[in-house]
């Protein structure tokens, strides 16, 4: 697949008319048109369903624009990369889970980008499997990731701040009256919890053999969505501490886990990849704010 065909057919998904499309790229319509067709007959399959005014991806489509966006990503950032610069710029592109305990990473990246205006930062967020595969296919060129796991295949950096797990819930649930929750308290409530909480071997060792029993109703990606939830009174949510507003006007309290269970953050990158030079900067200034801290 031709690169340039590629970020027409991001174009024609992104507009949803091969006229806007055509005008937006600088090139003809029927070329635009017969682009498209010559990809739909080399790939073997529809990629559009065409109407009037408007066309729309079809499976194969959707499939192949998410997978062209991260081609010609790629493109351009290895492109960008090689190219030299009198300046120091570039973006960082980093992947990490929700946890206040990143500010370390926040304050590493405010000093870069106000020393250095061209740097650019772009953050994606996931659990530690879809940001172990970004890092693997060269989408993102550093991930943190929050519990224990086998990290043998990356260079890592243990971050200083931990994670602290707890209960969120209503403010007048019955369990808001406890200070801690023990894993007696969670028998018989309804519970969410992360998409990965169900291989935390951490968490089944904290709940002394009671796991098993503890009713899970569902999982979340993102935590802000699930208090949604937790709001209505339908469930509570297993979480990291202050990731959601627990002030006195939310309806909304957290309790920490008894006894404590936390969680390391570490950031990884590839061991087969060279570094850019913003990264490489990246990586030198958070080592020296982690070593001032």
């Amino acid at each position: 697949m031709d690169v340039r065909v590629l970020r027409y057919f991001i174009a024609i998904a992104q507009e949803q008319n091969i006229s806007r499309a055509a005008r937006l790229l600088h090139v003809s319509q029927p070329a635009l048109s017969r682009q498209i067709a010559d990809l739909e007959t080399n790939l073997g399959t529809q990629l559009f369903i065409r109407g009037k005014r408007q066309i729309q991806l079809t499976q194969d489509g959707y499939y192949l624009l998410e997978r062209a966006q991260e081609i010609v990503g790629l493109v351009d950032k290895t492109t960008y990369n090689l190219q030299k610069q009198d300046v120091v710029s570039g973006t960082l592109d980093i992947g990490a889970g929700e946890s206040v305990a990143l500010q370390c990473v926040m304050d590493t990246v405010h000093d870069i980008i106000h020393k250095y205006p061209e740097v650019h930062v772009n953050f994606n967020s996931g659990d530690h499997a879809i940001i172990e595969s970004a890092l693997d296919s060269g989408i993102l060129e550093f991930g943190i990731i929050m519990g224990h796991n086998e990290l043998g295949n990356y260079n890592t950096l243990q971050l200083p701040e931990s994670n602290r797990w707890g209960l969120l819930m209503r403010q007048d649930e019955q369990l808001a009256i406890k200070e801690s929750i023990q894993p007696s308290d969670l028998l018989g409530r309804s519970l969410l919890a992360s998409q990965q909480i169900k291989q935390h071997q951490d968490l089944k060792n904290w709940s002394q053999g009671l796991f098993e029993q503890f009713n899970f109703v569902g999982t979340y990606n993102l935590i802000f969505n699930a208090s949604l939830l937790v709001k209505t009174g339908a469930c509570m949510a297993l979480t990291y501490e202050n990731l959601v507003d627990v002030s006195a006007d939310s309806e909304l309290t957290f309790r920490p886990l008894t006894p404590e269970l936390t969680d390391p953050n570490t950031l990884i990158w590839s061991k087969k990849r060279t570094l850019p030079d913003v990264d490489q900067l990246f990586l030198k200034t958070l080592k020296e704010k982690i070593g001032e801290q």
